[in-house]
């Protein structure tokens, strides 16, 4: 990484944490070899073609089960790196250059403290926006081969944030959330894990609430005797399913699978049919958006904060 075309706070900084940015670096090259290692081993032995006609991964295909393996471990890895990136930031970045008194020095070189905290800023967030979309590529990679097989559909936690642009929005939020927490803590570790509690927090609530923004789809048929669910049309993301009864109430369908008739409990209840609610796949990108809006939203507020809080404490 040349430092050559960088002046100022921007050359400080990379400087500073040159060996941070090198790590990075090294293992997002490390990725791309295993991935695409496995990715190469996993086409060795030929697919099977099934009954209906598409294809599967042959029975015998070791590298097809080291791939999936190591995507799940990836989705979860890629989930993980906004937390990484904005302790980062709130920490070493940040908060230590309060903590250890050393912003002053930078301060001395005719910086003043906004264009100080913004080199830092941009420098973070240059780099870590640099290593996110190389790790999203690398991901992807990987993912056309298992896509669609078990906990690696569009919609499951790891290939909804690694294939849409929402990762992105969570790593520019964490490292706005970060820079603000590094100001208000000043203290090293403690920046570095409040910072990792709050996007801990804005993942899980944003994760449990992103398929309420649209609204879901209802497929209904008729109550199958033979006890079968309805599919779900194409590739879509189940929500909920039961049984409909004949004045259009929804009941569980476990109700009627309690060990006794299926058919007795039907009739005494007036079921006449069976629904699922799911997502399509087409509500991927209408999400993606919603949630990368909100994400974009809370970095804003987050930089306009820290901003304010930096004139206030060093006009």
């Amino acid at each position: 990484m040349s430092t050559l075309a960088l002046k100022g706070s921007y050359w400080v900084t990379v400087r500073q944490y040159r060996r941070t940015l090198w790590t990075a670096g090294a293992l997002a090259a490390l990725s791309l070899a295993v991935i695409g290692g496995l990715r190469i081993w996993s086409g060795q032995i030929p697919d099977r073609r099934l009954q209906d006609g598409t294809w599967a991964p042959a029975d015998e295909s070791r590298g097809y089960e080291m791939l999936r393996l190591a995507m799940e471990y990836a989705g979860t890895g890629l989930i993980l790196l906004p937390l990484l990136a904005g302790a980062f930031v709130a920490g070493p970045l940040v908060a230590r250059e309060f903590e250890s008194g050393t912003y002053r020095l930078g301060l001395t070189q005719s910086v003043t403290p906004t264009a100080w905290l913004r080199a830092k800023l941009l420098t973070a967030g240059g780099a870590a926006l640099a290593i996110t979309v190389v790790l999203m590529g690398v991901y992807r990679i990987g993912w056309t081969r298992v896509a669609g097989s078990y906990q690696l559909s569009w919609g499951d936690r790891g290939p909804y944030e690694a294939t849409g642009v929402v990762l992105v929005a969570y790593v520019l939020a964490a490292v706005a959330v970060g820079t603000l927490v590094g100001q208000l803590i000043r203290r090293t570790v403690l920046a570095m894990a409040a910072t990792g509690l709050v996007m801990g927090l804005v993942l899980f609530v944003l994760g449990s609430l992103r398929w309420s923004f649209v609204g879901v789809e209802t497929h209904t048929g008729p109550i199958s005797q033979a006890g079968g669910a309805l599919e779900i049309p194409g590739n879509g993301l189940m929500m909920d399913m039961g049984l409909l009864t004949r004045d259009g109430r929804r009941i569980e369908e476990w109700t009627c699978y309690d060990g006794g008739s299926p058919e007795t409990c039907w009739a005494a209840k007036n079921v006449v049919g069976q629904y699922v609610d799911y997502h399509p796949e087409s509500h991927f990108w209408p999400t993606q958006l919603i949630e990368t809006g909100i994400l974009l939203a809370l970095a804003a507020l987050a930089l306009l904060a820290a901003f304010r809080l930096l004139r206030a404490r060093l006009p």
